[in-house]
């Protein structure tokens, strides 16, 4: 039968049988004796029997818990035994300095108050996580912006549920250290050396002067405060800078593989900017665009990892000339390549031809536009080109036809057909014009006109168009298809008699003008003051002014009582009264 002890150990109460009592004694004077001449003695031992009532606590299931002799041994085997470290001054001069042990235990969750700006929760984030703390910082911030500030809750639950490391063995396992009695009295006296030196460092003339301010230590705090405040933009400055300049070196690389530049790939648009292209192969152009705009952002990208990450190794001196001088041939042969492109584009050449047409006055005309279905899906006029196949020959499709119709005093009537390009000089510009493909056939009184033209894809694509003028005779009636409405959109300057609206109307050509046959008549009804038009009013009874878009062109349009007034951009006005209709043609 064993005598029990009831011990005191950093504050809690032990059962202890007396043979365990005598080890533990026993040990803790070893220890003792071992740090008789170091500094901060008293705090090292305390922290050890700290710990040491720590695993005591793991290991008592109950009050009534005897310790043994066991778990005694257990508790002296984690926390090491005295003759396994020395403390000596001059040996620990001496010797190497100790490197910190690789064996590493769980990582407990601490706030970390020491190395904190608030409360120490990123810090301790930071060590729990085995990353920095600013980059905890970091995220914080951005969370609480994204979220509308609902991690400010979060961040406070951390800051109350989360203890705090106060001894020595809460901030080893924070760090997830042994907490032995080398690794206590390590970091003690690291925490020592410290202070002698932050002591040692200090400048009491100029602390003295500040502490007879008073003011000054307000000023350093909040100078802390917008110091890192700063140093939390420029980190985020560089994410932004890595995240832009990565995003878009990634776009240039693809770009400059991916697109069919090399062959890797066959795309198709490729064949498209060829047809456009007249200054270099494209190939040469995408080299050119990747290292003139890489470049720069190559040096954006390093300096974002400068910013995030200290002492980044340098590209080196010969690396930062040879993109500097390749960013120089980049810029100077985009330069060269757009004069030439817009060299082979300076001068326009036009090609002119004249058919007659056995269209008299008395006849009555039917135009419509035709397509193809091989080579345009719709018959409607656009600036675009596609490509297309004719007996195993790439050729180039445009749907740019003007439409223009005037009056004519001949007994016949004639079409003009002009083809229009442009080229290098003004031969170059003719001849790509002549060697644009258009027809027309007349077939009865059945006028039909192609709604593309076609060229040779050798030639490429210098904005060739087509203008048809076709001059019927005065006293024929045209009927214009409705497939003709966005081919005869033309300026008022044009003299173009074919007006927008009255496609498929029958139009009797008169002297620069037409005259719809059957279209409906409006008739004023002065007695309701309105328009009446098909059964249809439009109430005129208030004054007021406005302004609409006919065939893209603006008018104006005045009511009042005096009448209704007119007038277009060219000065052209119509002007209806109770007298007369006056109608002024400016233009």
């Amino acid at each position: 039968m064993n005598k029990t002890v009831n011990i005191n150990l950093a504050g809690t109460f032990f059962h202890i049988d007396e043979d365990a009592y005598a080890r533990l004694q026993r040990y803790l004077e070893a220890i003792r004796h071992s740090f008789s001449n170091t500094q901060g003695r008293d705090e090292i031992i305390s922290d050890i029997e700290a710990r040491i009532a720590e695993l005591f606590n793991e290991k008592v299931k109950n009050d009534r818990q005897v310790i043994s002799i066991k778990e005694v041994e257990e508790v002296i085997t984690i926390m090491g035994q005295p003759e396994d470290y020395m403390v000596d001054e001059e040996i620990f001069e001496d010797e190497p300095k100790r490197t910190k042990s690789t064996k590493t235990v769980g990582k407990q969750l601490f706030r970390d108050t020491e190395n904190g700006h608030i409360g120490g929760v990123s810090s301790g984030l930071g060590h729990y996580l085995g990353i920095e703390a600013i980059w905890v910082r970091l995220l914080w911030v951005l969370l609480t912006i994204f979220s509308s500030g609902a991690f400010v809750l979060i961040y406070i639950a951390f800051w109350i549920f989360v203890p705090e490391a106060k001894t020595t063995a809460d901030k080893l396992a924070m760090r997830g250290e042994e907490v032995t009695v080398s690794n206590i009295e390590k970091k003690i006296r690291e925490g020592f050396h410290e202070v002698s030196d932050s002591i040692k460092n200090v400048d009491y003339e100029k602390y003295g002067k500040q502490a007879s301010a008073g003011a000054n230590s307000a000023a350093t705090t909040l100078g802390g405060i917008i110091k890192f405040c700063l140093k939390l933009f420029v980190k985020f400055i560089g994410i932004l800078l890595l995240l832009i300049a990565g995003s878009t070196l990634i776009a240039l690389f693809v770009g400059l593989f991916a697109v069919g530049t090399f062959g890797i790939i066959e795309a198709p648009w490729t064949d498209y900017i060829d047809m456009v292209n007249s200054g270099a192969p494209i190939w040469i152009i995408s080299l050119l665009t990747f290292f003139a705009v890489g470049i720069p952002f190559f040096f954006l990208f390093v300096l974002g990892l400068k910013i995030l990450v200290k002492n980044l190794k340098s590209i080196g001196r010969i690396a930062l000339l040879t993109l500097l001088g390749l960013w120089l041939i980049s810029v100077i042969g985009l330069v060269v390549v757009g004069v030439s492109q817009a060299t082979n584009r300076a001068f326009d050449g036009e090609v002119a031809q004249t058919e007659k047409l056995t269209i008299t006055p008395t006849d009555t005309v039917f135009l419509r536009m035709r397509h193809n279905n091989e080579y345009t899906g719709k018959t409607w006029r656009s600036s675009n080109f596609r490509l297309a196949y004719e007996d195993n020959k790439k050729i180039i499709v445009g749907n740019d036809i003007r439409l223009i119709v005037k009056s004519t005093k001949d007994s016949l009537g004639k079409m003009e057909i002009l083809k229009f390009a442009e080229g290098k000089n003004y031969t170059d510009a003719k001849d790509r014009a002549s060697n644009i493909e258009y027809s027309t056939s007349l077939i009865g009184n059945q006028l039909l006109l192609d709604s593309y033209f076609t060229t040779d894809s050798s030639y490429g694509y210098r904005d060739q168009e087509v203008q048809i003028t076709l001059y019927l005779p005065e006293g024929t009636t045209l009927y214009a298809d409705d497939n003709t409405s966005s081919f005869h959109k033309n300026y008022g300057s044009s003299g173009d008699i074919l007006n927008s609206g009255e496609e498929g109307h029958f139009l009797k050509v008169m002297n620069n003008e037409t005259l719809c046959e059957d279209c409906p008549v409006e008739t004023w009804d002065s007695e309701d003051d309105t328009w009446e038009e098909d059964g249809e009013d439009w109430d005129t009874s208030d004054d007021f002014n406005a302004r609409i878009k006919v065939d893209g062109e603006e008018v104006d349009i005045r009511v009042n009582d005096e009448g209704i007034e007119m007038r277009d951009q060219d000065g052209d006005r119509v002007r209806i009264d109770s007298n007369r209709i006056e109608i002024n043609n400016e233009s």
